[in-house]
């Protein structure tokens, strides 16, 4: 399940609208650990989740005149962020990237020490392909619908529940290859049927 959303004050969100530097910075405080966090779990790149973050940014700042508070900010800079992961998975460039940056285990971005289990799940979700693990990363974490993801892909419903299907299958089989190499211990979650 994912974190819960940072709060930002209403006069601090006032400010950023009027160009407050101190404010936009407050919103970066607030903001910028779940945008990185989110764009490293879809594009596993540490190198391509700062690029988003700064990409984020600076459209969170050139648009928060049009923001209406129609609902929760952070949605608003969720979605932003999201989009601009699905923007790097589309790009040319990142189907360039070097394999080794690929299957490079994911940091812990919370500080807690990692598993043998946490390492073995960050390494099945590396090696799936960039739009298997977003739709895994969207729907299991962030908690969107399967026509959301369909939507925000600009692909079907359908799509995003097959993908997530097959994503699931492949991480079952590499926790269990995982668990028959001993690399973990026989309490791995076995990940649930869509």
């Amino acid at each position: 399940m994912a974190k819960p959303l940072p709060q930002i004050e209403p006069d601090v969100l006032a400010r950023a609208c009027r160009g407050d530097r101190q404010a936009h910075e407050a919103l970066y405080r607030a903001f910028a650990p779940m945008v990185y966090t989110l764009a490293r779990r879809m594009l596993v790149s540490s190198a391509l989740a700062e690029d988003v973050l700064q990409e984020t940014f600076v459209e969170v700042l050139r648009k928060i005149g049009s923001y209406r508070g129609d609902g929760e900010f952070g949605f608003w800079v969720k979605r932003i962020a999201v989009n601009k992961c699905l923007m790097h998975m589309r790009s040319a460039w990142v189907s360039r990237r070097h394999d080794a940056e690929v299957l490079e285990t994911l940091a812990d971005v919370s500080g807690a020490p990692e598993t043998a289990r946490n390492r073995a799940l960050e390494r099945a979700l590396a090696e799936l392909s960039d739009t298997a693990r977003a739709v895994v990363w969207l729907h299991d974490v962030e908690g969107y619908t399967h026509q959301e993801i369909g939507r925000m892909m600009r692909r079907t419903a359908s799509f995003s529940k097959s993908q997530l299907a097959r994503a699931h299958d492949r991480l079952r089989k590499a926790l269990r290859d995982a668990l028959d190499e001993g690399e973990v211990e026989p309490c791995v979650p076995v990940l649930k049927t869509c």
